[in-house]
């Protein structure tokens, strides 16, 4: 029976201990690829010319991709293992004496850098992929998920909203192209606020659990191998589909490629949505709210497809032979109504089979009409069916991972920007995880990861050890 022996000089200051961690190591294989010298140029506005020498950008950047690399618990805890871990010091380049900061720098760099700096770091991620081939760019899956804000129920006050009659706020009525059918008067929830974050809306993420303050995270990936090219941050309450055009181009902005295949689910599925696709040249591989099995309303009734449009007269014939024509237009959701006369839906003995509404039935149609027939028998194809399937697994999978395993469904900070900041980081380690999974590294780059980063040099130096048997 063996018995260990302490071996006090492996811990002498000529002992190179980094060479200890192995050359798989994941932050090892990180840094091969982790090229965060933009950092100390795209902060270099944030700092004076006088005083005390701060701490490397480089390094703090690399502290908060710790954070969701490792889901470490929080900004104390991390900088309390920092000294205790071989791998984290040589990734962040200390030597076994030198002092750790204090976790009050990480605070500090994110409320003087701002958003921009972790938006071009998740850019840069995406530019990253791309080169090594892991992007089509072509067919891209979106969806959203709610992320609870760092905020109690405890703390979510009834506030009073006083309205002038007759017009809507702005800022809280999505425009009729972005929102579609689903439009709602005003936010969801606006009477409720919380004290302690009232960036977040207060939203019921499930049809069983209570309300809680929350955020929504929006996201587009693409279809090779996961890669997430798109990422957006708003309150709780925003529509996601109000998001899809801006996923989409925010893509073609970091990928330098034009999608042509929109994967999304029902929630996407809205007519204004439908028609900016097809306008866009873009299939829309959407599933359709307007069917039976999303739309609980249109069971039991005749589809719409069943009236026949007569394009010379502009009416439309129901199967009973009666005819629908124009009523109004509907200028913010830009639709034309079609009623039948006053009395006629009554006396139908069709009636219960064509409509559930005591007017009779109504009709509309769009302005490019064209467009949204074209767009919705597209997400009707067994293409769309088999993208959607694809989707439930690989969107819903990033969703999953993120959530498991790096902290996604909590937010550690308080504020909608500071949300956004999460999102890009969580964003940036999956892509860089991605890539260190399915990516083929330059040579250049391997030779730069077995450099050793550390501002000792009497560790860097000496033989390694053996331990015996």
């Amino acid at each position: 029976m063996g018995r260990q022996q302490t071996q006090d000089e492996l811990w002498a200051p000529a002992g190179d201990l980094f060479s200890r961690i192995p050359e798989d190591h994941i932050l090892r294989r990180l840094e091969r690829v982790l090229d965060l010298s933009f950092t100390r140029e795209a902060v270099a506005d944030c700092y004076g010319k006088n005083g005390n020498a701060s701490v490397d950008p480089v390094v703090l950047m690399k502290m908060m991709l710790l954070l969701f690399l490792d889901d470490v618990a929080s900004e104390r805890e991390l900088m309390r293992i920092i000294p205790l871990r071989l791998d984290y010091l040589w990734f962040l380049g200390f030597g076994l004496n030198d002092e750790i900061p204090n976790h009050s720098v990480l605070s500090k760099a994110r409320r003087r850098w701002g958003a921009e700096v972790f938006e071009h770091l998740f850019a840069r991620s995406v530019e990253q992929c791309v080169a090594a081939g892991l992007v089509e760019g072509h067919k891209l899956h979106v969806d959203a998920s709610l992320v609870a804000a760092d905020a109690s129920r405890n703390s979510v006050v009834r506030q009073v909203v006083l309205r002038e009659v007759g017009k809507l706020d702005e800022a809280s009525e999505p425009s009729a192209v972005a929102q579609g059918d689903a439009g709602q008067s005003g936010k969801v929830n606006e009477s409720y606020r919380s004290t302690t974050d009232p960036d977040a809306s207060v939203i019921r993420h499930s049809s069983g659990g209570k309300s809680t303050p929350s955020f929504k995270s929006h996201r587009a990936i693409d279809d090779a191998m996961g890669v997430i090219t798109a990422v957006s941050t708003t309150t709780g309450s925003v529509d996601e589909a109000t998001q899809l055009l801006a996923l989409l181009d925010q893509s073609q902005e970091h990928t330098g490629r034009q999608a042509t295949v929109a994967v999304a689910d029902s929630r996407y599925g809205h007519s204004a949505n439908f028609i900016a696709l097809a306008r866009r040249g873009v299939r829309a591989h959407v599933a359709d709210l307007r069917s039976k099995q999303h739309n609980h309303r249109a069971v039991g009734i005749y589809p719409a497809e069943d009236f026949r449009y007569d394009p010379k007269q502009d009416r439309f014939r129901c199967p009973a032979g009666q005819t629908l024509s124009r009523h109004h237009f509907n200028k913010r959701r830009g639709y034309y109504e079609y009623r039948t006369a006053r009395g006629t839906c009554a006396a139908c003995p069709l009636r219960a089979q064509c409509t559930k509404d005591k007017s009779g039935r109504t009709l509309k149609r769009y302005a490019e009409q064209e467009l949204l027939d074209l767009a919705r028998a597209q997400s009707h194809s067994d293409a769309a069916r088999r993208d959607r399937k694809r989707r439930q697994w690989l969107l819903e999978g990033s969703f999953g991972r993120a959530a498991t395993q790096h902290g996604f469904k909590r937010a550690r900070w308080r504020g909608l920007q500071r949300q956004g900041l999460q999102d890009h980081l969580i964003a940036t380690v999956q892509n860089l995880l991605t890539l260190l999974r399915h990516g083929k590294l330059p040579p250049q780059a391997v030779l730069a990861g077995r450099q050793v980063f550390s501002r000792s040099s009497t560790l860097r130096s000496g033989r390694r050890r053996n331990r015996p048997r």
